[in-house]
């Protein structure tokens, strides 16, 4: 196993950490879960660069790399409806457009192809990411206002950047949801080869 699929491999098992951080009480956890989540995003930058500088791309590289993403992604979406932060409707949506690209690439599979990541896939994940970015920073600065009872954390405050959330989420939606139409557009022969 060449090195980006080792980065990969540790970008998933990254995730098993990072969530329970998000769980746990206290500002220590919180800053803990965003440092992960900063680790992993870094990691998916350094996978690519290393695998196109010295010619390491490979067929698994190109099918674990987007499943490494959607792991983080979903696995933070997943836990910030569970801390009621992010409406559960969309992140269901959020995963039925993976669930949608990930049977494509498993048709491509057993036709012998490999759709790899697009250019609307990519911005899909980077809003996604900078979505969680936004939801770690807000939790790190909550906590930090009730445990050090910083006097500027007030229910406005709350209110002002859940909107913040909010926007934020639902640019990401669209983005997540066109990305999706795209794939399946530019792969419609996998789904319907007679025509």
């Amino acid at each position: 196993m060449n090195l980006p699929n080792k980065i990969t491999i540790f970008r998933i098992l990254l995730v098993f950490v990072f969530m329970p951080c998000l769980f746990l009480k206290g500002l220590t956890p919180k800053i803990a879960a965003l440092l992960m989540f900063l680790i992993a995003v870094t990691s998916d930058y350094f996978d690519g660069f290393f695998a196109r500088k010295y010619n390491m791309v490979s067929d698994f590289g190109k099918i674990m790399d987007p499943i490494a993403d959607k792991v983080l992604v979903l696995a933070a979406f997943i836990a910030f409806v569970e801390l009621k932060l992010v409406p559960a409707w969309m992140v269901v949506l959020i995963i039925l457009r993976e669930m949608l690209v990930t049977s494509l690439r498993l048709i491509a599979l057993r036709k012998d192809e490999v759709i790899a990541a697009s250019m609307a896939g990519k911005h899909k994940t980077a809003s996604q990411m900078f979505s969680i970015f936004i939801i770690l920073i807000f939790m790190i600065i909550k906590e930090a206002g009730a445990e050090y009872s910083f006097n500027f954390w007030n229910s406005s405050f709350e209110y002002w950047y859940q909107q913040l959330i909010f926007i934020t989420m639902i640019i990401t939606l669209v983005l997540t949801i066109l990305s999706g139409i795209s794939y399946v557009f530019n792969n419609k022969k996998l789904l319907f080869p007679d025509e």
